[in-house]
């Protein structure tokens, strides 16, 4: 592209009289001026002075806009980058009253100016020319402001406005960076025109918000899990967690070019996003069976692995009970974007089709205040059911409670005794009307889980995601948590395991291990930091744990420390035990593994439990299962994103390595994307 056709583009912003030779004389000598003057003439000092202060934020605004908006001119640039963005300045300083004038600003012309001779740099195109407010005023517009202002409408002084606000209450929120982009004021015709006659519509904060922070993502998270030495505390209690939201969003952080967050990286959900073939059950009156692996440690020879697998009695989808569904869908203004409510759409058409006719379809909105879209509706009308997901438009805040409430009536309207009762709930963010606390949301959910109705969370989007409050409403409504980035997601939480998603066999599901202190001296687990739980809630059925759904594996891998290791952590006890006056008989057992649930609709309940011994042990970690040997590669990996201490030293390529030799069966791809995302965290962490 010439710069002839730049000027061309530029100049169809605004249709203006054309200036006269005078005024592109006077505003190039200005711009001019005031660039010599900023670049040879700046104060020396620790600070800046208040114009290059000024200048510096408009250029680091538009450079970031470039960068994220992937638009660049190769052409001559310093015209453009000496003259526009400083006239606009000027522009942008007279319309404040911060340079000499005497209540009217002549607005200077400035698309004509000579080009210099010199390039700087890449200045960034014009694609499709706004018509920001600025310009409205100048033409004396009487056409009424939009409604809903675009996030272009936000100049400088908004984003200067909001800056100084958060430095005087004492900085920025955690998460932010540099300020986002926002263009520059545009530069407008010569024509005179009272300060008073253009006011400008004052975004607020919230409006402003998205465009200065990375992030406002939250996560459930804690901690990494200690070692703990089994001589003090020799018993490990947990509840399971078949999530596998942490996976998803781990791999969209990777595929957009980033390490993710670490909070965002919980270790159990990352092993438990793939299916593993262990043994299962062969009737429904045992809901699952356990099996226990222990192989020496990849990463370190003083350890070794416990794998405590789980795999569930997958009931036929003939057997599988009718199910009365309530989609709570989040339609706030937020929602407004493709990986959001389109995306959100189209998952729930791809689990309509999986539907049976004997089940239920009730649609709840929610977005200021909570409306009933659709009534239960039988499968069977597939297409009233599909026209009411595809009429759902954005728009609003975000009433979440109110919606819940409302989700919850139709669900006891329908309800299907000795069926599945499930509110699916998707949303991309906080629910910021209405009662939002996070106690009084738990309770409310507690109360509808003791009727019978349960609930599952879909998250969408990135930016305003609150993980922290999906995980708590899915452990606290028997469901489970899932984050859908992708269409194949939808397909693979929702229609490819739409059995263990939406039928449970098993609720409040824990495991405890206690340690033989004769083999094992010291143990870490692995994962599970939001889900530990007391020793005594073990044996407490009032305490609620998760749930297990028709087919699922859940795995948990434990790292021990045998007797005597050298790699122990721990020193002995000078005032522990005194030892026995007779030599007390070494058992050949490691650990005891006890797991408690109740039956879907039952309040008390019982007791599976596994003796571990050498007889559970491979000698060499390459004869060991395939699944296992890939369980122990994932969970090396997201050890290694969250920054396990244990895993620093351990090599991305070894990782990449132990996946690839126990890929096996890959019949969706879910291993060889693994790989993928491997190589892609390598990639990143070098740089």
């Amino acid at each position: 592209m010439t710069m002839t056709d730049e000027f061309d583009q530029l100049g169809n912003l605004a249709p203006a009289p054309r200036a006269s030779d005078a005024a592109r004389a006077r505003a190039l000598a200005a711009a001019m001026q005031a660039f010599d003057e900023t670049e040879k003439n700046a104060a020396p000092g620790k600070g800046s002075s208040w114009w290059q202060r000024q200048s510096s934020v408009l250029n680091r605004i538009w450079s970031t806009r470039m960068v994220t908006q992937h638009r660049y001119l190769a052409g001559s640039a310093l015209a453009t980058m000496l003259i526009i963005p400083t006239a606009a300045l000027l522009t942008f300083e007279l319309t404040r009253g911060n340079l000499p004038n005497s209540g009217q600003v002549a607005l200077p012309q400035v698309l004509d100016a000579p080009k210099p001779t010199v390039e700087r740099g890449p200045v960034p195109s014009v694609a499709k020319p706004a018509e920001p407010r600025q310009q409205e005023a100048v033409r004396g517009s009487d056409a009424a402001p939009s409604a809903q202002p675009r996030q272009s409408d936000f100049d400088a002084s908004d984003v200067a406005r909001l800056l100084n606000k958060r430095e005087a209450s004492g900085g920025a929120a955690k998460g932010s960076v540099a300020p986002a982009p926002v263009a520059p004021p545009p530069v407008m015709a010569e024509r005179a025109v009272p300060l008073a006659a253009a006011p400008r519509y004052a975004p607020t904060e919230r409006e402003i918000l998205p465009t200065l922070e990375e992030s406002r993502d939250r996560f459930a998270n804690a901690n990494t899990n200690p070692v703990k030495s089994v001589a003090t505390d020799p018993v490990s209690t947990f509840s399971v967690d078949v999530d596998t939201a942490s996976y998803a969003f781990v791999r969209r952080s990777l595929l957009e070019g980033h390490l993710p967050d670490p909070d965002s990286v919980r270790v159990e959900e990352m092993i438990n996003y793939f299916p593993y073939d262990w043994p299962r059950p062969q009737t429904v009156d045992e809901p699952f069976r356990t099996t226990v692996t222990v192989t020496p440690t990849p990463w370190n020879s003083g350890t070794r692995l416990m794998h405590v697998a789980i795999k569930g009695f997958e009931t036929a989808p003939a057997a599988q009970p009718a199910a009365n569904l309530v989609f709570l869908i989040d339609v706030s203004g937020s929602m407004n974007a493709p990986d959001r409510l389109p995306l959100l759409k189209s998952a729930f058409r791809l689990l309509v089709g999986k539907l049976k006719p004997e089940d239920k379809v009730s649609i709840v909105t929610y977005a200021g205040n909570a409306g009933t879209v659709l009534e239960p509706t039988s499968a069977r009308e597939r297409d009233k059911i599909l026209a009411a997901i595809d009429n759902l438009r954005p728009g609003g805040s975000t009433a979440g409670a109110e919606g819940i409430d409302a989700a919850y009536r139709l669900a006891r309207q329908a309800f299907i005794q000795g069926g599945v009762n499930r509110v699916m709930l998707a949303t991309d963010g906080d629910f910021n009307v209405g009662v939002s606390s996070d106690e009084e949301l738990k309770r409310i959910i507690e109360q509808r889980r003791k009727d019978g109705i349960f609930l599952s969370v879909l998250g969408f989007g990135k930016g305003n995601l609150n993980d922290s409050l999906m995980q708590m409403l899915a452990q606290n409504g028997n469901g489970t948590a899932a984050y859908i980035d992708t269409l194949a997601e939808a397909q693979k939480a929702l229609v490819d395991e739409a059995g263990s998603t939406l039928f449970p066999i098993a609720k409040d599901v824990k495991i405890q291990v206690e340690f033989n202190p004769q083999q094992i001296g010291e143990y870490r687990l692995v994962g599970y930091e939001t889900r530990a739980l007391k020793r005594e809630d073990f044996n407490n059925d009032r305490v609620d744990a998760g749930d297990i759904g028709s087919g699922h594996a859940v795995t948990a891998i434990y790292e021990v420390t045998p007797k005597g290791s050298a790699s122990a952590l721990n020193d002995p006890l000078r005032y522990g035990p005194a030892a026995a006056s007779a030599p007390i008989p070494v058992s050949d057992e490691m650990a005891f593994v006890k797991i408690r649930y109740k039956q879907p609709d039952g309040d008390t309940s019982k007791l599976i439990t596994t003796v571990v011994t050498e007889m559970n042990a491979v000698r060499d970690f390459s004869t060991a299962p395939q699944d296992v040997r890939f369980a122990t590669a994932v969970a090396a990996f997201g050890q290694k994103l969250r920054g396990t201490d244990a895993l620093d030293a351990y090599p991305y390529r070894l990782i990449l390595d132990m996946a690839r030799n126990a890929r096996g069966e890959d019949a969706f791809g879910y291993r060889g994307g693994f790989l993928d995302l491997v190589r892609l965290a390598e990639t990143l962490d070098r740089r």
